[in-house]
């Protein structure tokens, strides 16, 4: 069994470089800053990865952030059923969409991280790599 850090899992949840776990994907403190929360480093600061391997690269990402989002729709209409007797539109569309908007920077950040460590590897610590 892989050690934690050396799975695809550690580096989506951290958003941490696919090919060598350390390099951050975004500049630190940068969440919820609204001008700056989508923001990436063009490379690993690390391994020196490029982050955009090509043009419109994150295209792809849309289609899972649109599936975290359809995530999100499901908890909340779960979630509602338990806690109020009869849900009306304008409360499950206003309920979506203060969670949506709040989680905005999050999903994005996600979506990027998961799309690229679908089609990059782990190819070990930053120091035993060259950099590219």
């Amino acid at each position: 069994m892989k050690p934690w850090k050396e799975t695809k899992l550690y580096s989506i949840v951290n958003i941490k470089c696919p090919r060598c776990h350390e390099g951050d994907m975004f500049p630190p403190h940068t969440l919820y800053k609204l001008s700056k929360f989508d923001k990436m480093y063009s490379a690993c600061p690390c391994c020196g990865q490029t982050y955009e391997p090509e043009p419109g690269y994150y295209y792809g990402a849309m289609f899972v952030s649109f599936s975290i989002s359809t995530g999100i729709f499901l908890a909340v209409l779960f979630g509602l059923s338990f806690f109020v007797e009869e849900i009306t539109l304008p409360m499950l569309v206003g309920t979506i969409l203060i969670i949506v908007v709040a989680l905005l920077p999050v999903n994005f950040r996600l979506a990027r991280a998961i799309w690229i460590n679908i089609f990059m590897r782990y190819e070990g610590p930053c120091q035993q790599l060259q950099k590219k």
